[in-house]
This record gives C-alpha cells, sequence and structure tokens, in this order.
C-alpha cells in the first residue's frame, strides 16, 4: 500500500472509530488526500529547482527569483491543518507501546 492510500486509511479509521462516517466527513478527507499530492508535487519542484529559480523573459533578461512553490507549500500544509482540526483528527495513529516492566 502506498504511502498516500495508508494515511487516507489512518484517517477514515480515526473518522469510523468516532462514528464519523457520513459522506461529509469522508468528502473531507478526500480533499486532505487531494491537498497532501498537491503538497508533494510542490516539494519535489523544490527539491529539483530549488528555493531560487532561474527565470528567463526571452527578451535576453534573466535572473533570479523565489520559487513560488515555497510559500505555496505554506498556504497547502495550514489548510490541511485546519481540515484535521475540524475534523479533530490526527495526521496519524501513533499507539504508544507500554515498557517492559522487567527492564
Amino acid at each position: 500500500m502506498d504511502e498516500k492510500e495508508q494515511i487516507r486509511r489512518d484517517l477514515l479509521e480515526q473518522l469510523d472509530n468516532r462514528g464519523m462516517n457520513q459522506r461529509f466527513y469522508t468528502s473531507l478527507v478526500d480533499d486532505y488526500i487531494s491537498l497532501w499530492e498537491t503538497k508533494e508535487m510542490l516539494f519535489k519542484d523544490i527539491k529539483e529547482r530549488g528555493v531560487m529559480t532561474e527565470w528567463n523573459n526571452g527578451g535576453g533578461q534573466t535572473g533570479v527569483k523565489k520559487n513560488d512553490c515555497v510559500p505555496e507549500v505554506n498556504r497547502i500544509s495550514a489548510s490541511m491543518l485546519k481540515i484535521l482540526s475540524e475534523l479533530g483528527l490526527r495526521g496519524s495513529s501513533i499507539k504508544e507501546v507500554e515498557p517492559d516492566a522487567e527492564m
């Protein structure tokens, strides 16, 4: 199972455990996953081109500017966190393991 599907399943499981399995809620999870996919593409672009990118207007002028993906990552991440907050969910289900008493 790929990472995207695991995240989706984790979130849907959390909703189900809370009795929130109506279509409205699952649709918000789908929105979250769409934003996650966009965030991953933005990170890929930043990794490939860097935080600064070269530009060329075709008229002989060139320069360097900020990669427009950087502020977009911040906006997307904020939207993702808002969805999780509205649903009362966490990004992933982390189960604490009790330490062994015999250590």
